[in-house]
């Protein structure tokens, strides 16, 4: 029973997928002038070590991962050498924990300057940053210790629309936005769909800003109860696969006419991100078919024509 259960599950998903993505309206793909689509691959979830990771992550299409810079020295040779081995390219994740904002200040930037200063050079950092109960003027001082960074490093580093830091709302990241020219996003937008229960339909002006701003996407599908729908390829999440995807082509479209390289990472979670079954806790959908579906439709968007 389970593993018909299961094939049910699977034949589903794959034609249901195609309904999706059939139903999205065409992109208009614009002449190759320096933009190029680097999809990232996330080890979030993932159970093995750093090798398998990169062996399966190469093996699956994807051009790069992206994951927290690892602060044992061990990690981070272990991480340079399957870089090497797979060729690989690499984005990082950063930020401060402390709830203290002195100290959550001083991880921050430590972790920044590290992540830039040692080994493989990455294309970009991604940081989760600051803290939905700093102070606006705690918050500006690390959009502050990043672009310092920036300047002296000439790599990009991205400040995620993420629930519980700085940008977890829309109206809220519009104000940082507003107020520093050279903040850069990473456009993670599903957490505005959760945190204002909608697909920010009446905030179309913010969420413009918010996308001439974007340098890094993570391509995950929200819908207004949550950050995560439990397969994409279901037709009921039609809607919300549509709204992600034309925000999206507003980016790409953006990078293309400007000449610009993009890094998209798919960033479909375990649980309890991906909903589950009660009791047993089994996911309702397959986190690693999920995203690599979600790579190859990127690059069949957004890829060379």
């Amino acid at each position: 029973m389970h593993s018909n259960r299961r094939t049910f599950l699977k034949q589903s998903a794959v034609m249901s997928g195609a309904l999706c993505l059939a139903s999205l309206p065409s992109f208009a793909a614009a002449p190759a002038n320096g933009f190029r689509l680097i999809v990232m691959a996330t080890n979030w979830g993932y159970g093995g070590s750093i090798y398998d990771f990169c062996r399966d992550a190469q093996q699956a299409g994807y051009d790069g991962i992206e994951l927290w810079w690892p602060s044992e020295k061990s990690a981070q040779e272990a991480l340079f050498d399957a870089l090497t081995t797979y060729k690989l390219q690499v984005g990082y994740l950063c930020g401060g924990h402390d709830s203290d904002y002195t100290k959550h200040a001083t991880q921050y930037e430590n972790m920044l300057t590290a992540a830039t200063s040692n080994g493989p050079r990455p294309l970009y950092i991604n940081t989760q940053s600051g803290k939905d109960y700093f102070s606006f003027e705690q918050n500006t001082a690390l959009i502050d210790i990043s672009t310092r960074i920036t300047q002296r490093t000439g790599i990009p580093i991205y400040h995620e629309t993420h629930r519980s830091r700085m940008l977890f709302a829309a109206h809220i990241a519009r104000q940082f936005i507003e107020a520093k020219p050279d903040l850069r996003l990473t456009l993670d937008i599903s957490h505005w769909c959760n945190v204002h229960e909608s697909l920010l339909e009446d905030q179309a002006t913010t969420v413009a800003k918010a996308l001439e701003r974007t340098g890094h996407i993570h391509a995950r599908i929200g819908h207004p109860e949550g950050p995560q729908v439990n397969d994409p390829r279901a037709p009921e999440w039609a809607n919300a696969v549509k709204a992600h995807f034309n925000w999206w082509d507003q980016v790409v479209q953006r990078h293309q006419a400007a000449g610009k390289p993009l890094t998209i990472l798919t960033e479909f979670g375990p649980a309890d991100y991906m909903p589950v079954l009660p009791y047993t806790r089994q996911p309702l959908a397959n986190q690693w078919d999920i995203n690599v579906y979600m790579m190859h439709q990127l690059k069949q968007r957004y890829g060379k024509k």
